[in-house]
């Protein structure tokens, strides 16, 4: 029904019939209503779906490895990797060319994907070196950001050297958008994401034996460094991918696994990653459509739009996990 809404509502209001007749091949009241679901509305709804649902997991594995509900999809500097590649090319754009990075069409629009994806890369493998010495998940967790500041501290220098057209152009990449994917992004985008969330699912099992303690892990036979640098990878590629072609996306990787916790009163990542998955992809897909119709005749950044659906609700569950805990009915 999310899904649905996201196609049927925006600048212009098609019905939610015709667009079941558009998805289903037939030939639509209008002419207009087929060009815009099938170019403009479609990849940016299947971009919000996949997104919700890859930050969503990639966060609740980060929850669970970390044993910290502040854990999100980028605690390890991906996000930082990303926006560091992502102003590289903007440096060498305004270096070699005046015109905006959006003006090299083709070229352009992959390069800034391209350039996100080694960012992040790059961390990552940092991140999965160290994760081979150090043993304890909070010094990985302690390092993780200081690699963030660093890759930060590194991107600020940068951007010193940019023009303020080109400024402009990379922070209107850090709002975030699911709009800017197109059908050639998707055919890479799509099979990532499914082939990395079918990965989270095959680790269920490990996730709940981690529950118990590391020590008590080892003793029920789970190697835990290789269960480590399995969950490391697929929660990095999860969110990088995203990262990389949509920018990057606050408050869902966090959110989303204390809610479905909260709903579903369970642990049992059994239960947890397809519920968040489910449930990312929703809030992803609502945060989307709030953005679009909230101010007429302007699209909000995603990332103002779901900060602010986000903080309260979190509050709220945080709020009302720890009143059960103190006041048992």
């Amino acid at each position: 029904m999310a899904f649905l809404l996201d196609l049927a509502l925006g600048s212009v209001d098609i019905p939610v019939n015709e667009v079941v007749k558009i998805l289903l091949g037939q030939e639509a009241e209008k002419v207009t209503w087929t060009h815009i679901i099938l170019k403009f509305r479609l990849p940016k709804a299947l971009t919000a779906t996949l997104a919700g649902a890859a930050l969503g997991v990639s966060g609740l594995q980060m929850q669970t490895l970390f044993k910290n509900p502040l854990a999100g999809p980028f605690v390890l500097g991906i996000s930082s990797g990303a926006s560091l590649g992502v102003a590289l090319v903007v440096l060498t754009a305004s270096a070699t060319t005046p015109t905006l990075l959006a003006d090299l069409g083709y070229f352009g629009d992959f390069s800034l994907v391209i350039a996100a994806s080694l960012g992040a890369a790059s961390v990552l493998g940092m991140m999965l070196v160290v994760s081979r010495r150090v043993q304890d998940t909070m010094t990985l967790l302690i390092l993780g950001l200081l690699f963030g500041y660093a890759t930060s501290a590194i991107v600020s220098i940068l951007l010193q050297f940019s023009s303020k057209e080109q400024i402009q152009s990379y922070i209107m990449w850090t709002f975030g958008s699911f709009a800017g994917v197109t059908w050639k992004q998707l055919v890479v985008l799509i099979p990532v994401i499914f082939l990395s969330l079918l990965g989270a699912v095959l680790q269920s099992k490990s996730l709940n034996t981690l529950l118990l303690g590391e020590s008590y892990a080892r003793s029920l036979g789970l190697t835990v460094q290789k269960t480590r640098f399995s969950i490391i990878t697929s929660a990095s590629i999860l969110a990088g991918a995203i990262t990389a072609f949509c920018g990057p996306i606050a408050f869902l990787g966090v959110a989303i696994p204390h809610l479905c916790r909260s709903l579903f009163n369970t642990s049992d990542h059994r239960i947890l990653i397809p519920s968040v998955t489910i449930m990312g992809a929703i809030l992803a897909l609502f945060a989307d459509l709030f953005s679009q119709l909230a101010v007429s005749q302007m699209v909000l950044p995603l990332n103002a739009v779901t900060a602010l659906i986000g903080t309260p609700v979190v509050t709220w569950v945080i709020v009302r996990r720890n009143s059960k805990k103190s006041f048992p009915s």
